[in-house]
């Protein structure tokens, strides 16, 4: 809780029901971004577009996606990492300019565009976002090179940062990851057309078929002559971002090679041999905790139970009644399952602490529910740094993990103990040695200087 998930995106070729399977797919990645969506769709002439804040299942009516005419789309959802959280922001931006049409979805962060926007301005680029993907766009357009394929070469080689790309024309779809990596994005099928999505759970909903990931460095393009890659210029080294099998990606999908729910069961184990507690009953915070508490109640043979009981109708706006109720925001949430807590020793199992508020509220909540002990056990190193890279996360001074060792940090949320899985326990149970992935999140180690 305090992590902001990024972006999603996904892509649909030459389907009848291109607009249906774009919204479908948006469904299905809903977790990474909920502020707004959209999509974008091509009969092969003309762009229809349809976008809007809040979820998917707001923003489109059925009347919508039936005048995204056509038979390819590209769609996105979005969590604000760049500009705000505004309607102009939303994506897929379209545009028209010399070569045709073009729109663009992206999932990632540059991390060197206020000096390219500068430089854009200054020679009459006019820009109606605020958001980094409209200085691809921009760099696209303005681009002298022949192809729309060479364009995106081109103003990829001006920027620096973590990008997937879904790409739409009149005549193709295209798919670009980064040199490094760092964000997913996988080909499928569905009943013979070619899809591209950030996540591979968003290909179960329409009942495609996982082809293959994307591969780093990969320019994919899809048209009538069929499918052919292209590949930028190497990047030293991957940095594949290690938090999406922590946190971000949903647990059903398939990340980086490895199923994220196994993964996250592993974490669970890890975090159990290297901090074992006598217990009575682990409990995870819903729901991001669940796989990893499972781990650690097998590992340490403890009995799981659902100590926290998860609300799933918490809307964005709600009235606090005049007399304060304690840890409301939480309680809205969350609420104890006193039955299981009362008289008992508590292990909490919890994803990550950003800044430790939430963390301390539900600690107070579990003994004022009658626990005897509350020992809080994290699936994950401290968190000690932001991400530039496409996750909202605060900054350095308002993380706890950046400010305070862990005796401090259990002292202020108020636990009897509290424990981290190690760096080393992280990457054992992600499969990973550190020169793949990505943990400037818990390191400071970041694979691309921010300017």
């Amino acid at each position: 809780m305090g992590f902001h998930d990024e972006c999603g995106v996904f892509g649909v070729y030459d389907h009848p029901e291109a607009a249906n399977f774009t919204y479908l797919g948006l469904h299905s990645l809903q977790h990474r971004g909920q502020e707004s969506a959209g999509i974008v769709a091509t009969d092969g002439t003309s762009f229809f577009q349809h976008k809007g804040m809040g979820r998917v299942g707001d923003v489109f009516r059925p009347e919508d996606i039936k005048d995204l005419k056509g038979r390819s789309a590209i769609g996105h959802v979005r969590y604000s990492t760049s500009g705000k959280s505004t309607l102009k922001n939303a994506q897929p931006i379209a545009i028209e300019y010399s070569l045709g049409k073009l729109a663009v979805g992206h999932n990632g962060n540059l991390v060197n565009i206020d000096k390219k926007r500068r430089e854009l301005v200054e020679h009459g680029s006019i820009f109606t976002s605020e958001i980094d993907t409209e200085i691809l766009v921009h760099l696209i357009a303005t681009s002298r090179k022949p192809t729309v394929v060479d364009r995106i070469r081109d103003a990829l080689s001006q920027v620096n940062g973590a990008y997937s790309l879904a790409i739409l024309t009149d005549k193709q779809l295209i798919a670009v990851r980064d040199p490094y990596g760092f964000r997913p994005l996988v080909l499928g099928s569905v009943q013979g057309s070619p899809v591209i999505a950030s996540e591979t759970c968003a290909l179960e909903l329409i009942d495609g078929e996982y082809v293959r990931e994307i591969e780093p460095g990969e320019i994919l393009v899809v048209d009538s002559k069929g499918m052919h890659s292209e590949h930028l210029e190497p990047a030293p080294r991957l940095a594949k971002c290690i938090f999406e099998h922590v946190y971000f990606a949903r647990p059903d999908s398939h990340l980086f090679g490895r199923g994220v729910y196994e993964t996250r069961k592993e974490l669970g184990r890890q975090l159990a041999r290297e901090s074992h507690v006598p217990a009575d009953v682990v409990i995870p915070v819903p729901d991001s905790g669940v796989p990893a508490a499972l781990g650690y109640a097998g590992e340490a043979k403890i009995p799981y139970e659902m100590g926290l009981v998860r609300s799933h109708y918490v809307g964005r706006t709600f009235i606090e009644p005049r007399q304060s109720i304690r840890h409301f925001g939480v309680r809205l949430k969350l609420s104890p399952n006193r039955d299981l807590l009362q008289g008992r020793r508590v292990v909490v199992i919890d994803d990550s602490i950003v800044r430790g508020t939430t963390s301390r509220k539900i600690v107070n909540m579990i003994r004022a529910a009658g626990a005897k002990e509350v020992h809080m056990r994290i699936s994950s190193p401290p968190t000690t740094h932001p991400c530039f890279y496409g996750i909202d996360t605060p900054t350095r001074e308002e993380l706890i993990g950046a400010n305070m060792g862990t005796p401090e940090i259990n002292r202020y949320l108020g636990s009897d103990t509290l424990a981290y899985l190690s760096m080393e326990g992280l990457h054992r149970a992600v499969g990973s040695d550190r020169k793949s992935f990505c943990d400037a999140c818990f390191s400071g180690a970041y694979p691309i200087p921010v300017e």
